[in-house]
């Protein structure tokens, strides 16, 4: 096949493994492909799409015939998309020179790509795009296909040992060359236009360019990681977008938007201004999606640890760096930091408040512990104590401020709105608190916050335009920055580099912060209480579930009362992890907070979570009125989340209770007319014999007359407004149209055909059985009826 031909089927074939941009076509869905239901197809798909497999071959060999593949601007992220229609070109350099008007007759703008831009775009977006795919088992994603890919090309173009490894070639000791610069096809007022990429820069500060083979390579570096962040990472509204650009780039835009002029491209401008200005994008990324963001995280944090330490002569190191080198020392400030930010803080501000949270928090916390990806390995210790941060992860800290302080602040305010009680809700405080309670972590945090309080210095122009545009989108500078000795500098530099210099600081070891704290210690007291209530009622729950409780009637059938919780089904062991959970997460929040015993014993005291005199659970928080019990917003709270709740009975005629689960109804209907029938055939023999003293009467009283069940519970207001009823003398058989009693009663009749007892004589054993039973009991109990149900 020429390479004429397979110029012309790239983009099918691209198309045909990765879907359509615009999800109609599901392609080979990689998301969904796993080895252990399709090992064969799985197989054949990794072998083709690795690094060194076929399909990157076909990648290199088309670049070097420098052909382009047009890639559609509407299918990129929002707020890309809406400047680049604007003609303003975004700061990263992963667009320059290569937006192209359609050619006549088209429709829309278009991305001039190279064939190893335009395999990686789709390859990455294919994540976004692709969400309906037909899934006809459980997909784990760690395990498929995708997932495994990236790995790949992360550690084949982000290598932690070694350089990268050049691509195959036809030509003998050739290369393939990296991209050349195009002459932009519209004017642009561009944000980069002042930065060169890494790789010109290295170059032109090398005396022979085949002397370090990395330096015609690290474009695919540089270009993978750019389009994995601007795939993945790049999806917020339009206000934080322009939030995020320098003050000159600012200025430069209202430059270009006052010099528009209206016969320039007509409408299509004057519309693409508006969609600007009025655009907000809804994104809702997916567990999935920030799997696949963790794992970009961890390694690029491997990636930027392996750099080697820099020599003691900065001449030398001028000479001597290579570019692989550089790109690891500026990774992750200048093309991760501030789009993770703002895309961890979208997460957390519109994620739902369930467990699946778990993989947001775990990729926050991959970020803010870059030590665990250290080449370096800790110290053998035979004491199990927890390793403290070294000081020299100091710098990242005070450079990733918001990250630690921010960060944590929005998820105190989630777990203040979560139910603790759950296990997997407990295990995520618990998670954030093990790993803020690492020794010598808050105390660098806490020095980063005195940093950033300090008095404001004097801070010169070409200084404010060094830190207040640090460009972290796309390459960058075309010489390195220089040492900044002052940290109070940089703290203040990173902090409004990302929330503007308007933006009011909330300490995390200030006052606020600590009583949002002080409350989330009270709510694990309050969720510990309730998970031991839930686990008495549970162990109480299966003691009086026995064999024998099948054979004898049990009051709580009368009420009608539930009183199970949805809780109760998570089981004695997930309790229990609960309660471990959240006892270790209050330690770990004391010892960060520098709480006292006493600050949390006056708090649970104050809100009333301490525990009543029995030890069970006590009603939601109310205010005793003529009226009733009123709730208090405290009371509110506590239903709301499941902290408290009502013992709910049924309060009416017990013959007119809704049919339960464990009865028949056409038994049921069937024994309440034989029932009433009696009732109104006999009413007046069973009031007078109800009405007598002696022992008769007892019998009586014992068997026709309710229990006063109402005189034992706490009345609503409704309630108590309605007028009391009093049932007379009657008779009540709904208790023979319970599935139990049935099963007992032939289980009676089946063990009684053993001994050759026919039906009516054991009929006969059984109510004089019974008979002498209820004749003990109304000796002690006179207001039992156990027969009712």
């Amino acid at each position: 096949v020429s390479l004429k031909e397979l110029h012309g089927i790239f983009p099918w074939l691209v198309e045909s493994i990765f879907g359509s941009l615009d999800g109609i076509i599901v392609g080979w869905n990689l998301r969904c492909l796993q080895g252990r239901t399709n090992p064969n197809e799985y197989s054949v798909a990794l072998d083709f799409l690795d690094p060194s497999g076929p399909m990157m071959k076909l990648v290199y060999k088309l670049q070097a015939e420098e052909y382009r593949y047009d890639f559609p601007v509407s299918y990129l992220p929002g707020p890309v998309k809406a400047s680049i229609q604007e003609q303003v070109l975004p700061e990263c350099s992963l667009y320059h020179n290569k937006v192209q008007f359609p050619s006549s007759g088209g429709l829309g703008l278009n991305l001039a790509l190279n064939p190893f831009e335009y395999y990686m775009f789709y390859f990455a977006i294919s994540l976004i795009t692709q969400k309906n795919s037909p899934v006809t088992h459980h997909v784990s994603p760690s395990n498929s296909a995708y997932f495994i890919l990236v790995d790949t090309y992360l550690k084949c173009f982000l290598p932690t040992e070694g350089s990268v490894l050049p691509p195959p070639s036809s030509n003998p000791g050739g290369a393939i060359p990296s991209p050349t610069p195009r002459s932009p096809a519209v004017p642009f007022s561009s944000y980069g236009m002042h930065h060169t990429s890494l790789l010109k820069r290295h170059i032109a500060h090398q005396p022979s360019v085949n002397a370090d083979p990395a330096s015609q390579e690290i474009w695919r570096s540089e270009t993978l990681l750019q389009i994995f962040v601007e795939m993945w990472l790049h999806h917020y509204s339009l206000e934080m977008y322009q939030k995020m650009q320098s003050p000159h780039v600012k200025l430069e835009v209202l430059h270009y938007r006052l010099s528009i002029s209206s016969k320039h491209h007509g409408s299509p401008a004057q519309s693409s201004y508006q969609a600007l200005h009025a655009y907000q994008e809804s994104f809702k990324p997916t567990e999935e999606h920030v799997l696949v963001v963790r794992l970009l995280v961890k390694h690029l944090h491997a990636f930027s640890n392996s750099l080697k330490p820099e020599p003691l002569s900065p001449s030398a190191h001028s000479h001597t760096a290579s570019p692989l080198e550089e790109f690891k020392r500026v990774v992750i400030p200048r093309f991760v930091q501030e789009k993770l930010y703002i895309f961890l803080q979208h997460c957390f501000g519109h994620w739902p408040l369930d467990a699946s949270f778990r993989a947001v928090l775990e990729m926050w916390l991959s970020y803010l512990q870059p030590w665990r990806y250290a080449p370096e390995k800790p110290p053998q210790s035979t004491e199990p104590l927890p390793r403290s941060v070294s000081d020299k992860w100091a710098a990242f800290i005070q450079e990733n401020l918001l990250m630690y302080t921010k960060l944590f602040v929005g998820f105190l305010n989630r777990a203040l709105r979560t139910d603790l009680v759950s296990p997997k809700n407990a295990l995520m405080v618990f998670r954030v608190a093990k790993v803020f309670a690492q020794p010598n972590l808050a105390e660098m945090i806490l020095k980063g916050e005195q940093l950033f309080l300090e008095p404001e210095l004097v801070i010169s122009h070409r200084q404010h335009r060094l830190f207040m545009s640090p460009t972290l989108g796309g390459s960058f500078l075309s010489s390195r920055s220089p040492a900044v000795t002052d940290a109070s500098f940089k703290v203040k530099s990173h902090v409004y580099s990302l929330e503007g210099q308007d933006f009011q600081y909330k300490q995390m070891f200030g006052a606020e912060v600590r009583n949002l704290v002080l409350k989330l210690a009270q709510l694990i007291c309050q969720a510990q209480q309730t998970a031991k209530s839930i686990s008495d009622h549970s162990a109480e729950t299966m003691a009086s579930q026995s064999f024998f409780s099948w054979f004898r009637f049990t009051p709580s059938e009368v009420n009608g009362s539930y009183t199970g919780n949805d809780l109760d089904e998570i089981g004695q062991d997930s309790i229990k992890k609960t309660d471990e959970y959240l006892e270790k997460a209050l330690e770990y929040l004391c010892q960060i907070f520098k709480l006292s015993e006493a600050q949390l014993t006056q708090m649970m005291m104050k809100c009333g979570t301490a525990q009543d005199e029995n030890g069970k659970k006590q009603l939601p928080d109310c205010i005793a009125s003529e009226n009733g019990l009123i709730l208090t917003p405290l009371g509110r709270y506590q239903i709301i989340n499941g902290l408290r709740r009502f013992e709910l009975q049924y309060q009416g005629d017990t013959e007119l209770q809704p049919i339960r689960s464990y009865e028949n109804a056409a038994l049921v209907r069937l024994l309440f007319r034989l029932s009433s029938q009696l009732n109104h055939r006999f009413a007046d023999q069973m009031e007078m014999l109800c009405s007598r003293d002696d022992f008769v009467g007892r019998l009586c009283r014992y068997h026709l007359t309710n229990p006063q069940l109402a005189q034992k519970i706490r009345h609503s207001p409704v309630m108590r407004d309605r007028t009391s009823q009093h049932w007379g003398p009657r008779i009540s058989l709904r208790f023979l149209a319970s599935y139990r009693t049935l099963i007992s009663l032939l289980m009676i009749y089946f063990l009684a055909s053993w001994f050759y007892v026919g039906p009516v004589g054991c009929t006969f054993i059984i109510l004089t059985g019974y008979f002498l039973y209820a004749v003990i009991m109304t000796f002690f109990f006179e207001g039992w009826k156990p027969h009712e149900h």
